[in-house]
């Protein structure tokens, strides 16, 4: 697939993005040759090959999943200026 000077010419202008003939005969190129790329990447032929979410094997370093600090809420709350049943009380701002 190529595109035509008028397609890129259009697609800009759909999104309302002004440019010059220089401009669009360049942008022309480069989408042609994206378009180029793709061509060659889907004649490979895949059949047999796994999807991969990433390009190397890795694996992330995950912690344990454990508490590591003390319940302070009773504290914290202390010094909040309204709590009402562990919760913070604060002023309406919509009505």
């Amino acid at each position: 697939m190529s595109l035509t000077l008028e397609q890129v010419q259009r697609v800009a202008e759909l999104a309302r993005i002004e440019i010059s003939d220089q401009d669009a005969l360049a942008t022309q190129s480069q989408l042609n040759d994206i378009f180029k790329l793709i061509e060659q990447m889907q004649a490979v032929d895949t059949t047999g090959i796994e999807p991969m979410a990433h390009a190397q094997d890795l694996a992330q370093r995950l912690r344990v999943d454990a508490v590591t600090e003390t319940n302070r809420r009773e504290a914290f709350q202390a010094v909040a200026p309204e709590t009402e049943a562990g919760l913070y009380l604060v002023p309406k701002v919509i009505e």
